[in-house]
């Protein structure tokens, strides 16, 4: 895929996928006494408006129209995907542990979903929190096709205003076209290039994280551009939850709070011990909730995304009361830096894993090759023939990775719970 976090799985999908005509996934059987209706969500087609221009993407929505899903801790994910588009799909549950089998990978989980073929996903949510879905089909989740996956717990305070804001990269060049310039050893067309604050052995002296390979056509929130925001209406004095989902391809930025401070409650789903600011970090598929006070005097406040180097940002503004008509700049006042793990060394899990020797050590060198974007683990590039790490069920493993590019390599472990035992500044981070 295009994106760095998933470039070796979209390999995977173009070696190992099965042919269009195969039949959708199985799910297992429901649970004895098991009879609500799945919920149904539709792969589809749609038509918005970005810049001023029409723009063809995929959406994953309900029939009645809502995008993704919202549900509660504690029941049956029994959800019935029907593709609605002209070509093979499969979704993936971000940051759920279901079976394997319904991860959504193709070539791992299953074959895709043939058009106008359907497949069933049947397992239990164990735990609740903000998530998401999107395809790991080629390249589709670069043409949007990702969706909110909301699972409500106990963090739902009653009477609490939730909203949620998805972050999307965006551009009218077919993402097919994109990667293939890369591939060829340029940029699309140009970098931005940040002074590094550490270094490590294997980089050159003077090298530089490298930062927004593409320079893309707009970045979105919730679909639209600051040109033509979101304007969400907030009562003062209120409690809102803000869930905020990055789905963009291989954009990072600061979210900006602006004026509001606001508490840091959740990382990627899970609570933490929580954190106070104005301004967080977040980085590709990651997820923050982030509880706010409303201010009781009307006013606009905008809640804003800028992206890692630029000054170029999207975001939502928040209507408190009936505030005068206002507008929120494109443009951020000033260069933003490139992002590091200082907020990740600060977290602390609400409930954390408890303390354990690990059974078995795999060390993970994150590589490849710039000139065409070719990007691997320990030298090679993933395909059918590179057998997995080894692990066996109910051991603890320890990944140890290490960077030794100049790119930002945010990895994602498909299922298992996970700690950050150490991480370090003397390169640039996994993040």
């Amino acid at each position: 895929m295009l994106s760095r976090r998933a470039i070796l799985v979209s390999s995977l999908a173009a070696a190992a996928v099965r042919p269009p005509t195969a039949r959708a996934q199985p799910a297992p059987a429901p649970g004895q006494g098991e009879t609500a209706a799945p919920k149904i969500l539709q792969l589809q087609r749609r038509t918005i408006e970005v810049n001023g221009k029409p723009a063809s993407v995929f959406a994953i929505r309900q029939p009645g129209g809502s995008a993704g899903i919202v549900t509660e801790v504690g029941t049956q994910f029994r959800v019935l995907v029907e593709n609605r588009i002209d070509q093979a799909s499969l979704i993936h549950w971000h940051g759920l542990a279901p079976p394997w089998q319904q991860d959504g990978v193709p070539g791992i989980s299953g074959p895709p979903i043939p058009p106008s073929g359907s497949a069933d996903y049947d397992f239990p949510l164990r735990f609740g929190g903000t998530f998401w879905m999107h395809s790991h089909q080629g390249l589709q989740e670069q043409s949007l096709m990702a969706a909110p996956l909301i699972i409500r717990d106990g963090r739902d305070i009653p009477g609490q205003q939730e909203i949620v804001m998805m972050l999307n990269d965006f551009s009218f060049t077919p993402p097919e076209e994109i990667m293939a310039g890369l591939r060829k050893g340029g940029r699309m067309p140009v970098t931005a290039r940040m002074a590094a604050p550490a270094r490590k052995a294997g980089m050159a002296q003077g090298d530089a994280p490298d930062l927004n390979d593409v320079k893309y056509d707009a970045f979105l929130a919730n679909d639209r551009t600051l040109a033509d925001p979101e304007v969400v209406q907030v009562e003062p004095g209120t409690t809102v939850l803000l869930r905020v989902i990055n789905g963009s391809s291989m954009s990072n930025y600061h979210l900006d709070l602006g004026r509001l401070k606001g508490e840091l409650i959740a990382v990627d789903g899970f609570r933490i011990v929580p954190v106070l600011a104005g301004r967080f970090p977040i980085t590709v598929a990651q997820r923050l909730d982030i509880r706010l006070a409303a201010p009781r005097e009307a006013a606009f406040y905008p809640v804003l995304a800028v992206l890692e180097g630029e000054r170029r940002q999207t975001g939502i503004v928040l209507a408190v009361g009936r505030p005068a008509i206002a507008r929120a700049p494109e443009m951020a006042s000033a260069l933003s830096p490139a992002l590091t793990l200082d907020l990740e060394r600060r977290l602390r899990a609400a409930r954390p894993l408890k303390s354990r020797k690990a059974d078995r050590v795999h060390t993970l060198n994150l590589t490849g090759d710039m000139e065409h974007y070719i990007w691997s683990i320990n030298n090679v590039a993933w395909n059918t023939d590179v057998p997995p790490p080894p692990i066996a069920k109910g051991e603890r493993a320890e990944l140890v990775m290490i960077n030794q590019t100049r790119m930002p390599h945010p990895m994602h472990l498909h299922g298992p719970s996970s700690r950050l035992s150490r991480s370090t500044a003397s390169g640039l981070p996994a993040r």
